[in-house]
């Protein structure tokens, strides 16, 4: 749908409004892939798309994703860059945060630079910056990451450029190793956003690393220590706090009771999911190499080799949306925002995609039905792939 300076109207949609939490029956006008207008529409001079079988929901932002199809973002070339962005959108994810595992520094600096001079073609998701997961984490909670890989939380570090070629970064980090506060005051002299991961701090760390600025907890309840009725630790931290907590809702990181649990503490409005998928998304069961920990995929779940930790998912975000819907008896028009409006503020994109909103992109998903998510047909930047 090729319209060039002609504005195109989406009609008669069933329109998902973020700040309403519901659906309304309207029109969606869009110049230039940018919704230009929300709400009933009169102009006769435009191209008009009929709606009206379809319920209109925003893209789906996923800002914890290490790849998927084969592909891993800490050592895919340009050209696979492309090839995942097209998997991405066709799974209805129209945002991604690209998310680097441990790896040499070298190889790091690498994907960044890729990953931030990639420019999106038809039909492929938009990149809106690069998450680095690895390297600053707990050696006693590094899951699937390569301790030889880890490093310490080196303030002098982050002067690297790698760290100003992103658009937005967040660094997820185990903080309570930074113990003076020097690394994450570097974080944010440097705009980046933090959250707290692979760690095992306790209750007072956790309440600690809020106060000097993280914005969310890493996949929340994975690589920390438990809640303890002795110390709560950073679970309890985040169950208290208004930080994000991440969620990997595929009912295999975590059981339907804690997602049940953490709803119920957290709120909708707290709650961001995550699909933290590895190159094995989208692909069967097999061995896979891993520029952080060789693996392999059975029934659907990743374990590495070397110590069997869960190395990632194979979920995408389309499938932990309905999950959450059922696991937590809640409607669709709630579990929508934990997969566009919570993930795009949380790394601060929100002004450009997360709902359908004048002035921000025209990525939207076009359903059926208002129960579970259903998509037929995705847009990107105001054309459908």
């Amino acid at each position: 749908m090729r319209h060039g300076g002609v504005f195109v109207v989406i009609e008669n949609a069933l329109v998902y409004i973020n700040k309403k939490r519901t659906f309304e029956r309207c029109d969606v006008r869009i110049m230039d892939g940018v919704i230009d207008f929300v709400g009933r529409y009169n102009g006769d001079d435009d191209e008009r798309v009929d709606a009206t079988d379809y319920v209109l929901i925003p893209g789906l932002v996923d800002v914890h994703t290490h790849g998927r199809i084969g592909i891993d973002f800490t050592d895919c070339s340009p050209e696979e860059l492309h090839d995942v962005a097209r998997s991405y959108a066709q799974k209805g994810v129209t945002t991604v945060m690209p998310s680097l595992a441990s790896a040499p520094f070298e190889n790091m600096r690498c994907a960044v630079k890729n990953i931030s001079e990639f420019v999106p073609n038809d039909e492929e998701a938009n990149f809106c910056g690069v998450h680095f997961e690895g390297r600053y984490l707990n050696p006693k909670k590094r899951g699937a990451h390569a301790e030889s890989l880890l490093a310490p939380l080196d303030a002098y570090e982050l002067e690297d450029e790698v760290f100003r070629m992103c658009r937005r970064l967040h660094i997820s980090a185990a903080y309570e190793l930074d113990t003076d506060g020097s690394f994450m005051a570097k974080v944010k002299e440097i705009g980046a956003t933090m959250g707290l991961a692979h760690t095992t701090a306790t209750y007072g760390e956790a309440k600690t690393a809020e106060e000097r600025g993280i914005i969310s907890y890493t996949h929340l309840f994975n690589a920390m220590t438990p809640l303890h009725h002795r110390d709560g630790g950073a679970v309890c931290a985040a169950f208290e706090g208004d930080r994000f907590a991440e969620i990997i809702c595929d009912g295999f990181h975590i059981s339907p009771e804690m997602i049940r649990l953490t709803h119920r503490l957290k709120g909708i409005g707290r709650m961001t999911l995550i699909s933290d998928s590895i190159a094995a998304a989208g692909c069967p069961d097999g061995d896979y190499d891993s520029p952080t920990d060789p693996y392999y995929v059975k029934d659907g779940h990743a374990y590495t080799y070397s110590s069997g930790a869960i190395a990632g998912s194979t979920a995408s975000l389309d499938e932990e949306v309905n999950n959450l819907i059922e696991f937590c008896n809640i409607p669709l028009g709630d579990a929508i925002i934990t997969a566009t409006e919570n993930p795009a503020r949380q790394v601060g994109v929100f002004d450009e995609c997360g709902s359908i909103e004048v002035g921000k992109r025209a990525d939207m998903l076009f359903c059926r039905g208002t129960e579970r998510l259903c998509i037929e047909r995705v847009m990107v930047r105001g054309e459908f792939i």
